[in-house]
This record gives structure tokens, C-alpha cells and sequence, in this order.
């Protein structure tokens, strides 16, 4: 049983704690993280849900994704996420996130990263990943136009994202 954090509408931790067995009431929220890992070449690392997950089962998704636990900052919820799912040792603590989505129930934290992984390297969490494997812009859009990936809104700015931080383009 996993215990989270609960956090106000700010985004501020109240000092309660919530079992995964627990309802949210309203006013609670809770932290979900997201890390989309590209290579130099612009692919992003996806990975396929298996197919008994209770959401999203058999879809693709980004590269590791999942609930703060509570203690847990964003980056090392997003550093532990990508440890299990993935077997893969990442180092966020010099990072923040490159945008935060709210959602009903919480906050969700993206962290965008560029790393050159070895998919033979990877340990897959078997309870949650069934397959992984690089996939482009192209492809990606063309899994969500087919039902096959997770259906983000933001799915294609994601891809032109990871070089530049703040919403204004530099030179």
C-alpha cells in the first residue's frame, strides 16, 4: 500500500497523509510525475502499459510516469518513477520541471530529458511496462491518431519542448 502526500490548491503539502486506498475529498490534491526522455536524434523513449493496468492498459505512454510517494520531493518521485519502471539511474537534483499540467485531482510535473540509453540496458518493471522502445514525432502522432498511445493534447509541442525553457522562443 503506497502512502502519498496530500497538498492544497497551491500545490503546498498540508501535512496529511493519504493510503492508496483512501479517497481524495475535495479541496486534496496529490503530485503525479512524468519523464519523457528523448535521444539526440529527438525520439522519445516510450513505453508500452500492460495490458491488466487498471488505466491506459496496453497503450503506449512517455518514457516513466507516476504518484509522488510521501516524503518524496517532484524530481526524486520522477528519479524513483524512471528507477523502477525503467531500471534506469537518473539524477534530477539539479533540475526542476519543465512545466506542471493541473488536473482535477493534483498537479502533474513533466520533466523533460536528453540521454543516450541502450534499450538492451533496461530492466522493465514487469508489473507495469510490457515493452519500450524509441519512437519520433511522426510515429508517436500517428499511435495516438491510431488509439495506440495515451492521448496528450500537448503530445506534439512535447517533441520541440526539450531545448528551450520558458514560453518566449530565443534566438
Amino acid at each position: 500500500m503506497e502512502i502519498w502526500d496530500v497538498y492544497n490548491r497551491f500545490g503546498r503539502k498540508t501535512g496529511e497523509k493519504h493510503s492508496s486506498q483512501d479517497k481524495f475529498e475535495p479541496g486534496q490534491f496529490y503530485l503525479v510525475v512524468h519523464v519523457c526522455i528523448f535521444n539526440a536524434q529527438g525520439q522519445l523513449l516510450i513505453q508500452k502499459r500492460q495490458p491488466w493496468k487498471k488505466r491506459w492498459p496496453n497503450l503506449w505512454d512517455v518514457s516513466a510516469a507516476g504518484r509522488a510517494q510521501a516524503g518524496e520531493d517532484s524530481a526524486a518521485a520522477a528519479e524513483r518513477e524512471t528507477l523502477e519502471e525503467l531500471g534506469l539511474k537518473i539524477d534530477l537534483s539539479n533540475e526542476r520541471p519543465y512545466f506542471t499540467m493541473h488536473f482535477e485531482a493534483g498537479f502533474d510535473d513533466y520533466y523533460l530529458i536528453e540521454r543516450e540509453v541502450e534499450l538492451n540496458q533496461l530492466t522493465l518493471q514487469p508489473e507495469e511496462v510490457e515493452a519500450v522502445r524509441w519512437a519520433d514525432k511522426a510515429e508517436v502522432l500517428k499511435m495516438v491518431s491510431n488509439g495506440e498511445f495515451i492521448d496528450y493534447f500537448f503530445i506534439e509541442p512535447l517533441f520541440n519542448m526539450l531545448h528551450h525553457r520558458g514560453s518566449m522562443r530565443t534566438p
